[in-house]
């Protein structure tokens, strides 16, 4: 089983790991992976990971929905015409129930639709690098290093305080990250 292409160091603080991202994303090298023992705000940040366009999915699937509510509705009480009480065959209170049901189904079909594709689930083949002390209070950062420049993010990993740099992880486990 091989490990990905890149550099993984190990942090014991951080405040370490945080500057080792921001000078990495200061010398424009992406592919940055980090590990965390807890969730931290500070690396959220450090990271500048845009937002998560999950929203529009959702947005798209509602708006899809209601509109598909309002024309299965209007469709068929055109194609079969009930007249009670003198009412109009195409009166818009009764549909919004439809609408609002089919809003609320394509919204969130469209939600987890876009929840797999955004996080390109499932991982066949991805392979995710990890050390077990990531679990143990340490803090990793995996960088998959632009070809040639290797030895810059080596360099800025050692100097931002990394207690331990490898090239070619040893330790994978296939699966989510």
């Amino acid at each position: 089983m091989s490990a990905e292409a890149g550099v993984l160091a190990i942090f014991g603080e951080l405040d370490a790991t945080i500057t080792a991202i921001e000078r990495l994303r200061a010398e424009k090298i992406r592919g940055i992976t980090v590990f965390a023992p807890v969730p931290r705000h500070e690396l959220e940040h450090a990271l500048h990971e845009p937002e998560s366009p999950v929203r529009i999915f959702t947005l798209v699937g509602g708006l899809t929905g209601a509109a598909t509510g309002f024309a299965l509705a209007t469709w068929t009480s055109v194609d079969w015409p009930l007249i009670t009480g003198g009412k109009p065959i195409i009166s818009l209170p009764p549909f919004v129930i439809i609408a609002f049901e089919l809003t609320i189904l394509f919204g969130a079909l469209s939600t987890v639709a876009g929840l797999f594709i955004n996080a390109r689930l499932p991982r066949v083949r991805h392979e995710v690098v990890y050390d077990p002390s990531f679990s143990a209070g340490k803090f990793g950062v995996h960088v998959a290093a632009p070809a040639g420049r290797e030895n810059d993010v080596k360099n800025i990993l050692r100097e931002s305080g990394a207690e331990e740099i490898r090239e070619r992880p040893t330790e994978v486990r296939v699966g989510s990250t």
